[in-house]
């Protein structure tokens, strides 16, 4: 459902579309507030981004002119790619190339 239906619908009709009243939510929001979560914990707590590609990554970088910079967005996007993932995809390329990927 889109978020202009949510709009139109009212209290009631969003209460019973989600099967929560408002009271609910007020008392949720009371007691999150308090520092009381209701459950138990299931699993590991990890902080942080999932990997990537399955292992840890190590930050690179250099500087380049805004010029140079420019082009390497404007060629990653002709390529559906962000600038981080069209630099990586050039160096696989080259490491192939080199036999050493």
């Amino acid at each position: 459902m889109a978020r202009k239906d949510f709009e139109k619908m009212s209290q009631k009709e969003l209460e019973d579309y989600f099967g929560v009243t408002h009271e609910q939510i007020e008392e949720w929001d009371d007691m999150l507030v308090r520092g009381e979560i209701p459950g138990v914990p299931v699993g590991e707590v990890i902080v942080g981004r999932p990997l990537k590609f399955g292992e840890h990554l190590k930050l690179v970088g250099f500087k380049e002119t805004e010029q140079k910079i420019e082009r390497m967005d404007k060629r990653a996007d002709s390529l559906g790619m962000k600038r981080s993932d069209y630099l990586r995809w050039l160096v696989d390329r080259d490491l192939a190339a080199a036999g050493v990927a």
